[in-house]
């Protein structure tokens, strides 16, 4: 066949995973032959070979490349390899098994189209054979076939098949996974890979091969929103190109993209090619390209650029589902480097939520994540992240962690509670121009004789910030201070009444209420806010707004203290599901880190807490020399 021939055949990537000893190695070998994809002279060497080591024809030793996993009999790194049918090219990847290299297992499975978890049909479903059941849904291969092997040292039983296919079958569909087939075989022999068994006559189904020449190749995601992660920046002659590879979508000429973090605007100009020639109008999913852009702003490595009508998310907060491949447990605190796409950002453990069983699937509390575990956590980094859900588009929704050189994590993204800040991300409208108060802030201090403030209240639903602030405020205004609480609920009646509870309305919500009580600050006036105000990166927005006006109270109560005082019965109510996306139990609550003032409510009674505050507020709001009189 020519190479122009061979070039327009069609081909899919497949990764063989199972356990250790399952015979992948053996299955692919035996492949090999049986297709006739082994190189010239390779039979006899693998003949010769067993010979000399006194064992019977191993087939593994056609992919096992290294010294160490022939003497160990175990497939250490992933091997890749072709293999021609009449139908289509392969590249067959060999996964290793072993626990021990899962790391490399879960590379050689990501880079797959479709997979082939062998089982071995004595041992039947380990739980190896779960976990690379569990990481290939994962990584998002839908395209599985499941192959029990060693039918002959079984006896070729129906039964015994039988008793295997369906516990897999069961589990497979726990987990969302629905294989196109499940096939008998005996690798060894070569039953059922390329011909049919007559020691399985009971089998009817299709051969290995087959199975595998009916799985489709997967489309292009060009039906998803644009996706191209700048890879660099390059000048040339008078010329900035901006390279990367699409990975969903398609551009045209003419196109106005947004780039993401920065929310920078610009026209595509040209779509370059080299060697230079006739630029072409469009590109998509799956091309590198080189784009010229109408304007010249700024762009570097890591930022996205998207259609503006269809941006990815922005947030510097997102869940996870995190397959944990570090020596040492993974612990809440630690800080890592986060590669998305082209983008590398720190980013910290700021909760790890529970770690899923892959036996049972059933989820447990822990403070650690140990090695080959896999949890859902929650992740923060400083840096403003462009990303997609994974169920959305999986070409932004995937992430690994990086500690040093090493790779030790590898996730995918879930944004469920969690808001998109794109919304508080855009800037300011240019034709907008503040006007200048002829009274400043030292002249209103004076005549209130304390300093304008911004006491912000936040913790759980329950944890006391509204009694708490109302007794703050009445002692405060006998005391001849300016003084006034926003309460949620009260502020939601009338100022926020538009406003749902979704996590982006929730943004929005603390947003107008930063903005608000930054007035009321700038007016000389003490503003008490009593907010649950869930998320880092809206408390510091509010902190931004009211400048050097802002006093975080942490007002500070477990989940289980918070549900036994329950003074609205709202706690009741999530926990039957009644109310969605509720902070503590379906929402996440992101404690604050250094807050000004810390009031613990489940050790300090509400006379000694009021107190606290009080004396926190005189002591940092308050002028000495004006102060009014009692």
């Amino acid at each position: 066949m020519s190479e122009t021939e061979s070039s327009r055949r069609p081909s899919l990537r497949i990764a063989v995973v199972g356990h250790v000893d399952h015979g992948k190695s053996t299955l692919i070998g035996r492949l090999l032959h049986e297709t006739g994809s082994l190189p010239e002279g390779k039979l006899a060497e693998l003949e010769a070979y067993s010979r000399r080591r006194g064992v019977p024809l191993e087939w593994s030793f056609a992919l096992d490349s290294f010294q160490a996993e022939r003497d160990q009999a175990i497939t250490i790194d992933t091997t890749q390899i072709p293999l021609r049918t009449a139908r289509r090219d392969y590249i067959i990847i060999d996964a290793p098994g072993h626990k021990e290299f899962l790391k490399n297992m879960i590379s050689g499975a990501a880079q797959a189209d479709a997979a082939v978890l062998v089982i071995d049909s004595g041992e039947g479903v380990s739980e190896q054979s779960r976990r690379h059941a569990y990481l290939l849904q994962l990584l998002g291969l839908r395209q599985v076939v499941v192959a029990v092997n060693k039918m002959d040292v079984a006896g070729y039983r129906q039964d015994r098949f039988d008793a295997v296919r369906d516990e897999m079958l069961r589990y497979l569909k726990d987990i969302g996974l629905v294989p196109h087939h499940v096939v008998p075989i005996a690798a060894r022999t070569g039953e059922n890979l390329a011909t049919r068994a007559p020691a399985m006559a009971w089998y009817s189904g299709p051969t290995l091969l087959e199975a595998l020449d009916a799985l489709m190749p997967a489309p292009a995601p060009t039906e998803l929103p644009l996706r191209l992660p700048v890879q660099n920046v390059y000048r040339f002659d008078s010329r900035r190109i901006v390279a990367g590879r699409i990975e969903s979508g398609m551009l045209r000429v003419g196109d106005t993209l947004i780039f993401s973090p920065g929310d920078k605007t610009a026209r595509i100009k040209t779509i370059e090619t080299w060697p230079e020639g006739q630029a072409p109008a469009d590109a998509r999913a799956g091309q590198p390209v080189g784009i010229t852009l109408d304007q010249p702003i700024f762009v570097e490595r890591g930022d996205v650029a998207s259609h503006a009508t269809r941006p990815p998310i922005l947030t510097h907060v997102f869940r996870a589902r995190l397959f944990w491949l570090g020596r040492t447990k993974l612990t809440v605190g630690a800080t890592l480097r986060l590669k998305l796409a082209t983008r590398v950002a720190p980013a910290s453990i700021q909760s790890i939520d529970r770690i899923i069983d892959t036996d049972n699937l059933t989820g447990h509390e822990s403070d650690a994540v140990a090695g080959n575990e896999i949890a859902e956590v929650t992740l923060r980094s400083p840096s403003l992240l462009a990303l997609d859900e994974y169920q959305t588009n999986p070409t932004l929704g995937r992430f690994v962690l990086i500690d040093g050189y090493d790779t030790v994590g590898a996730g995918i993204v879930n944004m469920k509670g969690l808001p998109d800040e794109r919304g508080t991300a855009a800037g300011t409208d240019k034709n907008l121009f503040a006007t200048e108060h002829l009274l400043d802030s030292e002249s209103r201090g004076r005549r209130n004789g304390h300093r304008g403030a911004v006491v912000w209240f936040t913790g759980l639903s329950g944890a006391g910030k509204s009694t708490l602030a109302m007794e703050v405020e009445k002692r405060l205004y006998l005391k001849g201070y300016q003084v006034y609480v926003l309460d949620g609920d009260n502020v939601r009646r009338g100022l926020n009444a538009d406003l749902g509870f979704t996590p982006a309305d929730r943004l929005e919500n603390i947003r107008r209420i930063g903005e608000m009580a930054a007035l009321f600050a700038d007016a000389g006036m003490i503003v008490i806010t009593a907010f649950i105000s869930p998320y880092v990166s809206d408390r510091g927005r509010a902190r931004q707004a009211a400048k050097g006006a802002f006093h975080e109270v942490y007002i500070k109560a477990d989940v289980a203290t918070c549900e036994t005082r329950d003074p609205k019965g709202l706690y009741k109510r999530a926990r039957a599901g009644d109310i969605a996306n509720f902070t503590g139990i379906s929402a996440p609550y992101e404690e604050p880190t250094s807050p000004e003032l810390l009031i613990d409510t489940t050790r300090h009674p509400v006379e000694e807490s009021v107190r606290t505050i009080l004396d926190y507020i005189e002591r940092k709001i308050v002028l000495k020399t004006a102060r009014p009189a009692e």
